[in-house]
């Protein structure tokens, strides 16, 4: 990837620097994560042609990196949330090793069923189809208010921009809605860009 790839994500800078994050890389994907709100706060990843057979009966979120103070099992325990995937693990069907990589807690957010089931997930079926034919650039992740499962932080919005690698057009820049009606809104980078700033003096 180019410079020139990144430079629509430059507002991740600053976003990123009101939280004292943990850089996270493996052969999947990137994180930022927080141990102050136990979450990640964007996860980057690169896709071409995803999607596979991987069989991921058995796969199981945990963590595996001592830096970080994630969520365990028993904070989602009836909670009413999911572990929602950042990094999609269908996405990575192809390669085992790597679709493993995916059930990790510095992958995933608390997501309300209709929007890990529904919104979400419908558009990772839609990048993965524009996978098919173009290498594309994906960041995604959420922004936090009040609500927490024990001292977990939960997001009240997720949000996704996906480019493509070879034009460097921004083909989706999403605003979700953690709710149990959840919505999706297409906005502007510009936009994400500002509602993000505005959301970061909530926790400085």
């Amino acid at each position: 990837m180019t410079k020139k790839l990144f430079l629509p994500f430059l507002f991740l800078l600053f976003y990123v620097s009101g939280f004292c994050q943990i850089i996270v890389k493996n052969d999947a994907y990137k994180v930022s994560f927080s141990n102050k709100y136990h979450q990640p706060i964007y996860v980057s990843y690169t896709l071409y042609k995803g999607g596979g057979d991987c069989d991921r009966a058995k796969f199981r979120f945990k963590n595996d990196d001592a830096r970080l103070e994630t969520a365990t099992d028993d904070d989602y325990d009836k909670k009413g949330y999911d572990k929602g995937h950042l990094a999609n693990a269908e996405d990575f069907a192809f390669d085992c090793v790597k679709d493993e990589l995916t059930f990790r807690y510095y992958n995933c957010l608390p997501q309300k069923a209709n929007l890990n089931r529904g919104v979400w997930k419908s558009n990772e079926t839609k990048v993965r189809e524009w996978s098919q034919t173009d290498h594309l650039f994906i960041v995604c992740g959420g922004v936090f208010g009040n609500t927490k499962m024990g001292n977990v932080y939960v997001p009240t919005y997720c949000w996704k921009v996906v480019q493509s690698i070879s034009t460097k057009k921004v083909l989706f820049c999403g605003w979700f809605t953690n709710t149990s009606a959840a919505t999706v809104e297409e906005i502007t980078v510009p936009e994400l860009e500002k509602r993000l700033k505005s959301k970061i003096n909530l926790h400085k």
